[in-house]
């Protein structure tokens, strides 16, 4: 019962925190922390000691449960991360904003629906977690509640409800063909006397599953609300959807694929090589809208687009070793991104910059600010000895020793190139920021943010640096 408890805790005393009625701001915040660091500590004493717990059964061999593995705490760990750090940040940035109790309020109940993702133990029950999640950070973009927030907000509700259903369609397929109570195992658990003769029909299933589930990821070809929504949510909303909620997806893919059907069931048929070419080609065009890109947080929204179809990449390769190489690039990549749209957000509550190119000489007024900017870019790029590097090789040894023919140095060789452009997009902010020229008449004043937007983000920096030197130990604990 213990992950029950932890995944209801901050869904209902975020709410209860929320609506009630408070003397000031810094109060409900005060108890918005007290929230999110109980939730940590009751999912960590879940990680610790949980045990698998079935709520009720909705048919025969259809259950609502949640079993952890060494997967689904591992991502859990990582969830913890990402959202302890943006509630903090968000105290501060949320100041200017309006209606914080019912951002609050959604920031909190995603919480328990994420964790919940995590931690499902069939198909079913992560189906339904993951359109909570939907449903549940569909007001984060929607929050300015203008018309391009309504307009970013329901391209999101769509795209997200789209692919789902294609993925409910592959849940259906797969439970047809299971055999016992359809938990996830790793190796799948089809019967092969029911799928024998049906193979085409699974295959197909399966791939409506991946590419249904990769919505949220932002896999080509529906990878279209990440560009639209990022720009228009408060920051710390982005830094969640793109950093951890988008991973969600990610999720579904690997229960789909390593727990359901099976790797060894798709390898070597049209769909590893469909699923290949949708994750190379979402990795060079998601670069490539990046590079041309001015605004900030359309920027790294682009960024996303490409570096999460890293880790769909690595899964494709259907081994061992390109899981591992998507874990560790679903750790790196949450950390790395996750601060960089928290420096987005700063440039935009402190100074009132969103375009790239009005960032000259702002080291000098925030250099703590552009150091964690500078060292998540070092990450995406894949410099040593940050997590990015270390998931792209990985990604790559995997790809080389696939067998799939000339996608096993073309993988490579497009990690590559988007890391070339990666490094083009991400490095000249930097370099404009610190080094604007002798010529630099603007302001020099200092404007850091306080604490609370600062420590969140130097945290998430060092648990990219984590990634790079304890990745694969981190990763060998899963098996």
């Amino acid at each position: 019962m213990l992950f029950l408890i932890a995944i209801l805790f901050p869904i209902i005393a975020g709410t209860v925190v929320s609506v009630v009625k408070m003397p000031d701001g810094h109060t409900r915040n005060r108890l918005y922390a007290a929230v999110t660091i109980l939730t940590d500590v009751l999912a960590v004493c879940a990680l610790l000691y949980g045990k698998p717990v079935m709520l009720f059964k909705l048919a025969e061999g259809v259950t609502i449960s949640f079993s952890p593995d060494p997967i689904g705490k591992y991502v859990l760990a990582v969830v913890l991360i990402l959202y302890t750090a943006v509630v903090f940040y968000a105290f501060e940035y949320m100041e200017h904003e309006e209606r914080q109790n019912v951002f609050f309020a959604f920031l909190l109940i995603s919480f328990g629906a994420l964790m919940a993702v995590c931690v499902s133990g069939n198909l079913v029950t992560l189906y339904l977690s993951f359109e909570t999640l939907t449903l549940t950070t569909f007001p984060l973009v929607l929050h300015e509640m203008d018309r391009a927030a309504v307009a970013a907000g329901l391209k999101y509700l769509f795209y997200s409800v789209g692919g789902a259903l294609l993925g409910l369609f592959a849940v259906f397929f797969v439970y047809s063909y299971a055999s016992g109570d359809a938990s996830f195992t790793y190796g799948g658990f089809l019967d092969s006397a029911k799928v024998a003769g049906h193979e085409g029909i699974l295959l197909a299933a399966v791939f409506a599953g991946i590419v249904g589930f990769g919505t949220k990821a932002g896999m080509y070809p529906m990878h279209g609300w990440l560009p639209t929504a990022h720009p228009i949510a408060p920051a710390p909303a982005s830094a969640l959807l793109s950093a951890i909620i988008a991973k969600a997806g990610v999720v579904c893919v690997i229960r789909l694929v390593y727990f359901s059907v099976g790797a060894e069931f798709i390898r070597g048929t049209w769909v590893q090589t469909a699923w290949i070419i949708l994750a190379l080609l979402t990795i060079f065009m998601g670069s490539m809208m990046a590079f041309r890109e001015k605004m900030l947080k359309k920027r790294l929204a682009y960024s996303s687009v490409s570096q999460i179809s890293y880790i769909m990449l690595g899964l494709a390769m259907l081994s061992d070793e390109g899981l591992r190489g998507g874990l560790i690039h679903l750790m790196s990549h949450a950390a790395s991104k996750g601060t960089l749209f928290m420096v987005a957000g700063i440039f935009i509550v402190k100074l009132g910059i969103r375009d790239v190119g009005l960032l000259k000489g702002v080291g000098r007024r925030m250099p703590v600010t552009m150091w964690c900017f500078m060292i998540a870019s070092l990450s995406l790029v894949g410099i040593p000895p940050m997590g990015g590097f270390l998931s792209k090789w990985v990604i790559s040894q995997a790809a080389l020793s696939s067998g799939t023919g000339i996608f096993a140095y073309l993988a490579p060789a497009v990690l590559i190139i988007s890391a070339l452009l990666t490094a083009g997009y991400l490095f000249p902010v930097a370099v404009d920021a610190f080094f604007p020229g002798n010529d630099y008449e603007g302001p020099t004043d200092n404007c850091e943010p306080s604490a609370l937007m600062t420590v969140p983000m130097i945290c998430l920096c060092a648990v990219a640096l984590i990634a790079g030197l304890f990745g694969m130990q981190l990763t060998s604990l899963i098996g």
